[in-house]
């Protein structure tokens, strides 16, 4: 009996941590919690709720995903969101996600593809919700369409290593991608046009030219 009461309060646990990160994680990708800002718990407690222990655990959390780090006083701050670190996320999401797409096309079978176009599909909807009602929950569930066709490219991949990379870099990409959206600094037409010719290279199993458009959709994602 002891097992299973100890077991739900640790599910319980777990499911405040997934809160109270989600929760952070959505206030430092639209700059509620500026670059550098440091994190103190006592704070975070009072603006998110949660206790000391579920508190550090989603600070180690959003830490191992790049977009807290700890600072040598033993605390924590929000990563720096400079041009070098833009240039350094670019240039790491380019060769890894290149990398994933390559493997794919050598790899991935019909249902492979399906997802591809699937998730080509979500996005050009997405868009479309985006520029139509550019609020906070549509933008977040824009930027998630947008993962998800990201992770579909590489899933054929048969590396799970490369998917966890690419979804960690990504993420630390967020803040730039929705500052775009929030300037208008976004051509939705070009995008449109990209993933038709994108889907159209994967059918044909064009490498060079899908793995080509796939790097002008990286840039443009990260406004380079």
């Amino acid at each position: 009996m002891g097992k299973l009461l100890f077991g739900g309060r640790k599910s319980e646990d777990d499911t405040v941590v997934e809160m109270l990160a989600s929760a952070i994680r959505r206030d430092i990708s639209f700059g509620l919690l500026r670059p550098d800002q440091k994190l103190k718990l006592t704070d975070l407690r009072q603006s998110y709720g949660g206790s000391n222990h579920s508190m550090r655990e989603t600070l180690r959390i959003l830490t191992s995903e790049g977009v807290v780090e700890a600072t040598n006083q033993r605390g924590f701050r929000v990563t720096s969101a400079t041009e070098d670190d833009l240039r350094d996320i670019l240039m790491v999401r380019l060769e890894v996600e290149k990398l994933g797409l390559k493997l794919s096309l050598k790899q991935g079978d019909v249902a492979w593809e399906s997802r591809v176009v699937a998730a080509l599909h979500t996005v050009r909807r997405a868009d479309a919700l985006v520029q139509e009602s550019p609020d906070d929950v549509t933008a977040l569930e824009w930027d998630e369409a947008c993962r998800d066709q990201s992770m579909a490219l590489m899933s054929a991949s048969g590396s799970p290593r490369l998917t966890d990379m690419a979804a960690q870099f990504y993420g630390q990409s967020r803040r730039f991608r929705l500052a775009l959206l929030r300037e208008g600094r976004i051509d939705f037409a070009a995008r449109a046009t990209r993933r038709t010719q994108l889907q159209e290279a994967i059918i044909a199993r064009e490498e060079t030219r899908a793995v080509g458009i796939l790097e002008d959709e990286i840039g443009a994602d990260l406004g380079a």
